[in-house]
């Protein structure tokens, strides 16, 4: 456990190098039944760029989506005693941080989020995992370790990012009250050019997305999304078409920051 609060504290001091600017959103958000404490808003504004980036408006309605995420869901501690509120803030944060574009769009068919220290044995592959999406189950897994060294550091390796990216494009597919929230017409614009870049990884051609990203096309959304929050700038140059298609796709700019 001290291993654990230890890590809490080791993100909570690095997050502040890391924001993205983002929209004013339109919505009754102050209907929403539940709001964080001063306390979490404390923490957020010291350790969480992209809420510390928003004008006082769209702030607003982060605490509003964060509080609401962070109470519709279980939060499902294995292999340790407890996850803590600051873990379960981080979690909701990474969450709303990739779904702002969108604001009715909570994840809301995954009801449980289970949280490892480390790597994990999966019952969907038998191997061990650092993080996974499963559908069938509602869950979202997370491997703390990883999820804090994905901000601990800028190298388009994001573990809460790249498992929330995957849990965005299947609650995109699941007829909920959230289903098809994706412009049809981007989507479609957005696989053509994932599956050109998918086949330059695997010739070897392309070097600025991992390997991993040639696997599927759902590893390489998650891949691309991590880089399109970490590492924005050098997206933007590199693949400057593909970056403006998801721009589109998730309704906001990360490269505003740098601005």
């Amino acid at each position: 456990m001290e291993g654990l609060l230890i890590g809490v504290i080791v993100v909570a001091v690095y997050l502040g190098r890391h924001a993205i600017m983002s929209y004013q959103y339109e919505g009754n958000f102050s209907a929403l039944p539940v709001n964080l404490t001063e306390q979490h808003k404390r923490f957020l504004e010291q350790h969480f760029p992209y809420y510390k980036s928003l004008p006082p408006k769209s702030k607003k309605i982060f605490e509003k989506r964060v509080a609401y995420f962070m109470d519709s869901k279980e939060f499902i501690p294995r292999e340790m005693i407890a996850v803590s509120w600051e873990m379960k803030l981080l979690i909701s944060s990474a969450a709303i941080q990739m779904t702002f574009g969108f604001p009715r769009v909570y994840l809301s068919h995954f009801k449980f989020i289970l949280v490892y220290p480390g790597k994990f044995l999966s019952t969907s592959t038998n191997q061990m995992h650092q993080g996974e999406v499963n559908p069938a189950y509602q869950t979202i897994v997370i491997g703390w370790k990883y999820f804090v060294e994905g901000y601990l550091k800028k190298d388009g390796r994001n573990l809460g990012l790249h498992e929330m990216a995957h849990a965005l494009r299947l609650e995109n597919r699941i007829v909920n009250q959230e289903f098809n929230f994706l412009d049809e017409d981007t989507l479609n614009e957005w696989e053509l050019r994932a599956t050109n870049t998918m086949k330059e990884i695997a010739e070897g051609r392309e070097t600025f997305f991992r390997e991993y990203g040639a696997k599927d096309r759902e590893e390489f959304f998650a891949v691309a999304v991590e880089n399109f929050f970490e590492r924005p700038q050098e997206f933007s140059e590199k693949h400057p078409l593909t970056y403006g298609v998801m721009c589109k796709l998730l309704r906001q700019d990360p490269k505003l920051l740098e601005r």
